[in-house]
């Protein structure tokens, strides 16, 4: 007995500390996601890609491309850094962190041509920007010798807003409820529009004006004009709507269907109240995507609504340019004056967009079942009543109690 006892003694002893005991200090594990040697191994590697294509382009082969010295940093870069990691990790972790690396630089590349974009925009187009005229005159009384002082681009900005305007109140409510028809009809109908849809996805734009030109403009004689130029746009808008309107109405989960049609709902019902309130964000998005299609067409507009340097708000008749063909109208002139004018336009209608996705991502930004402020403020209010009213209620009169004897003679 005394060796047994003398053995789990000893076992003890030579047991490690358990974790958290006050037998040895705890070890601190490190959470974060960078650690200290990944940062060591971009650095080295950058530096060594660097020294090397110096060397290769200065010593060892006689090339001179920028963009071949930055091809060939990047390459050397990838290659010593998957050569770092292997120092540490296996081969696993070296292809992760490689896999990494070139997506965060295919990121990287995508959000500097994007600044690249929108800087170089707003850099040649500033010396218009910077004149007020540019947003209160049109061009029809404007020259090309004429300084930035005179004229402006508000007869485009009037078009743009009333084309989209009216390519939105054609588009949303058509490209919606065909959204719904093709998710809540199934069929060989339901196919076969489906089928439709996704070819006129990548339908090109100027076969969209010529339809509007060839069917508004010949046959109906309606003439070049903004609503025309809307219709086109509509054209180009609808498919894109009504694919991503579909695919996010299909992501709705079929147990909130079959829970309102156990309740007694009809699917008239079921879709207004149910369906499309939770698929109330993304089917913003893909307003905003079919916005985006048609806000920055020229071709079609081109076609069916004509050039015109003046003001004219009306959109039914005589030619009414937008932003984006005068953008192309003004860009091509040799005159300094009008270049400034053609990107000054480009960034307008960067900002108009800007502008279009933030209102649709606070109309339609909402999850399912979340209350706006006013919702919230009348909801509470109504609580208070309630509470009033049952404060109100209990102190009232008590009733008589159970238990209470009944007045003498009773039986």
């Amino acid at each position: 007995m005394s060796d047994l006892i003398d053995s789990d003694l000893l076992d003890k002893e030579q047991a490690p500390p358990a974790y958290g005991s006050d037998d040895g200090p705890e070890t601190r594990r490190n959470t974060s996601a960078v650690r200290v040697t990944d940062l060591l191994a971009l650095a080295a590697a950058g530096a060594g890609a660097v020294a090397l294509t110096i060397l290769l382009f200065a010593r060892i082969a006689p090339f001179d491309s920028v963009l071949g010295f930055v091809v060939v940093t990047y390459v050397l870069f990838v290659a010593l850094y998957a050569v770092l990691v292997s120092f540490d990790e296996n081969g696993a972790a070296v292809r992760d962190r490689v896999a990494a690396v070139l997506w965060h630089s295919l990121a990287a590349l995508l959000l500097a041509a994007l600044v690249f974009v929108i800087a170089f925009t707003l850099w040649r187009g500033h010396r218009a920007l910077v004149h007020l005229n540019f947003f209160t005159q049109d061009m029809s009384r404007t020259g090309p010798l004429q300084p930035l002082t005179d004229g402006g681009v508000v007869h485009a900005i009037v078009g743009t807003l009333e084309q989209i305007t009216i390519s939105l109140a054609v588009t949303i409510p058509l490209g919606l409820a065909c959204a719904v028809f093709l998710n809540e009809v199934p069929g060989r109908y339901a196919r076969f529009v489906r089928t439709i849809v996704e070819a006129m996805t990548a339908l090109p734009s100027i076969v969209a004006g010529l339809f509007i030109y060839a069917t508004v403009i010949l046959i109906l004689g309606l003439g070049k004009s903004g609503f025309a130029a809307a219709l086109a746009l509509s054209v180009m808008m609808l498919p894109i709507v009504i694919r991503a309107a579909d695919v996010v109405i299909r992501l709705v989960p079929s147990s909130l269907r079959e829970a309102s049609y156990a309740l007694g709902a009809s699917q008239w019902r079921t879709v207004w109240t149910v369906v499309l309130p939770t698929a109330r964000s993304g089917l913003t998005t893909a307003v905003i995507l079919g916005t985006a299609r048609g806000i920055g067409e020229t071709s079609p507009v081109l076609l069916t609504s004509g050039v015109n340097a003046g003001l004219n708000a009306d959109p039914v008749h005589d030619p009414q340019i937008s932003l984006p063909l005068a953008t192309f109208d003004l860009v091509r002139s040799p005159q300094p004056s009008y270049i400034a004018r053609g990107f000054g336009s480009a960034a307008l209608l960067m900002a108009l967009v800007l502008l279009l996705f933030l209102l649709a991502r606070v109309i339609g930004g909402r999850g399912p079942g979340d209350l706006t402020r006013g919702q919230l403020h009348r909801r509470v209010l109504a609580s208070r009543r309630d509470a009033e009213r049952m404060t109100a209620r209990r102190a009232g009169p008590d009733p008589a109690p159970s238990d209470a004897r009944p007045p003498a003679g009773h039986r």
